[in-house]
């Protein structure tokens, strides 16, 4: 059977509740777009080396990483997400490179889910470290994880993770994590022609059978070291098709506004996947996010070439409302819409943050 990919787009600046939150702001960008996610980098740092993010040949042993005292303390973090609580943030993602290589990661979480506003606080991790961090991080009250996992083929997945890990360590933490209560686990799947395509049915079916939600995502051209090219892409159409083919799907709405993943649900029984469709069906505006690097820099777009710097101001001793008041100018003027208009640029952008830098 077909399936057919519907784009719902939803813009709302003016809605008394979101997801039970009630914002304080309606700031909005330069094309109308609200401010309503966060995603923290909180190291660039990872145990991994995916080929799609910090390929090894690049991310060596001597690769020169951000040294400790240019990353934002947990406490400076805190005092920044509580500064976008106040424009209308409500949903806060920690992601790295790995999130969990930072030393006690959990006393982040615990300030994060103390801020005024904010009522969902997530991870997304490789899942190396969760069997010894699940049950910390869950007390610490993070609502939700996201486990990395490219493949369940073993040789697969060890050459798309650089050979850092075998495949049960990551299945393990994706044990500790339901087993510390969190639910529903999503796992994130990027798919790349010629490499893991083949094993899609397999992922989904694993999900189907053990109540995880997988979300396919195309390949996409983050940073400029992953070696990203059109033909290595397979287009979310196709992955939904081939999926649909052995375990047939159908299209659900989404669970909020702005939410990034098309959602499927299986026909002959409970479970659902997404799709993640960044490359062939765009979905820029709807988008709501800005993104914190280690370091401190506030980039509007996971393609940006550059970031703002918040961290000289904020050691400088700017107060809150000066801080604000930079930030409220960052999202006011942005423009962003890169993955709609790729396909219209007669050259690739040269300059752009990489994936590992700012999370996915």
């Amino acid at each position: 059977m077909t399936i057919t990919l519907t784009v719902i787009t939803f813009i709302c600046l003016d809605c008394a509740v979101l997801n039970n939150h009630r914002p304080t702001s309606t700031l909005a960008d330069a094309l109308n777009r609200p401010l309503r996610d966060l995603r923290i980098s909180v190291t660039d740092r990872c145990n991994f080396r995916c080929t799609y993010c910090m390929p090894a040949e690049i991310f060596g042993e001597r690769y020169q990483f951000l040294p400790r005292s240019e990353l934002l303390t947990f406490e400076e973090i805190a005092r920044l997400v509580r500064l976008f609580a106040r424009l209308g943030v409500h949903k806060v993602r920690l992601t790295g490179g790995e999130p969990l290589v930072r030393q006690q990661i959990e006393r982040l979480v615990e300030q994060i889910a103390a801020v005024d506003g904010i009522d969902d606080v997530a991870l997304t991790t490789n899942g190396f470290l969760l069997p010894q961090q699940a049950g910390a991080l869950r007390a610490a009250g993070l609502r939700r994880v996201t486990i990395s996992l490219d493949s369940l083929d073993e040789d697969v997945f060890r050459q798309m993770n650089g050979d850092r890990a075998r495949l049960e360590q990551v299945l393990a933490g994706i044990d500790a994590a339901r087993a510390a209560g969190f639910a529903p686990i999503k796992i994130n799947a990027v798919v790349q022609r010629g490499v893991n395509d083949h094993t899609l049915v397999d992922l989904a079916r694993f999900g189907k059978d053990n109540g995880y939600i997988v979300r396919f995502i195309e390949f996409m051209d983050v940073g400029t070291r992953n070696g990203w090219a059109m033909e290595h892409v397979v287009p979310a159409r196709e992955i939904v098709s081939r999926i649909d083919a052995v375990l047939p799907l159908e299209p659900v709405p989404p669970n909020y506004p702005g939410e990034v993943a098309r959602r499927y649900r299986f026909r002959d029984g409970p479970g659902e996947i997404g799709v993640i469709a960044s490359v062939t069906q765009p979905f820029c505006g709807a988008c709501t996010r800005l993104r914190l690097s280690p370091e401190g820099s506030l980039f509007t777009c996971l393609f940006a070439a550059a970031g703002t710097d918040l961290r000289a101001p904020l050691r400088a001793g700017a107060s809150d409302d000066e801080l604000e008041q930079i930030v409220r100018g960052v999202w006011r003027r942005r423009t962003d819409r890169y993955s709609e208009i790729r396909s219209s640029l007669t050259e690739p952008r040269q300059q752009k943050v990489e994936m590992y830098h700012i999370g996915g």
